[in-house]
């Protein structure tokens, strides 16, 4: 057990209605302490967006969702979040918004691979 780590996650839901509460889960964002690790991977169904709302602003939503994995990356593509700690990130990314891009609530689990714990939990939540 002592090579698996704590590690925490949130969904990235697209809600591009507020007034409806309707969302299309988008990506996951993950934060694993122990190895100093933060991830972002997003998957947008575009078809899905639609169908919940025609109208739906298709290249802001993509930028919204890049801008999470450039934080998560850290370096440039994080801009003033560059210099922070990866848990700062991760707790500023789930941070309650009001945007069409919003974090769901944050659950726990152990992993011995936060990276590819990312990716599982996308194709098992998003995709």
């Amino acid at each position: 057990m002592s090579d698996r780590h704590v590690f925490e996650y949130a969904l990235l839901r697209v809600v591009p209605r507020v007034e409806r509460g309707e969302c299309v889960n988008a990506g996951v964002l993950v934060y694993c302490r122990a190895k100093s690790y933060v991830g972002a991977r997003t998957h947008l169904d575009e078809g899905r967006l639609l169908a919940l709302d025609p109208r739906a602003d298709l290249p802001g939503v993509r930028a919204a969702l890049r801008a999470v994995e450039g934080v998560c990356a850290g370096g440039d593509a994080a801009g003033q979040a560059a210099g922070d700690d990866p848990g700062r990130r991760f707790r500023w990314l789930i941070a309650p918004r009001s945007t069409i891009v919003q974090p769901g609530p944050v659950h726990t689990g152990l992993t011995t691979d936060p990276a590819a714990e990312t990716e599982r939990l996308l194709d098992l939540l998003v995709r």
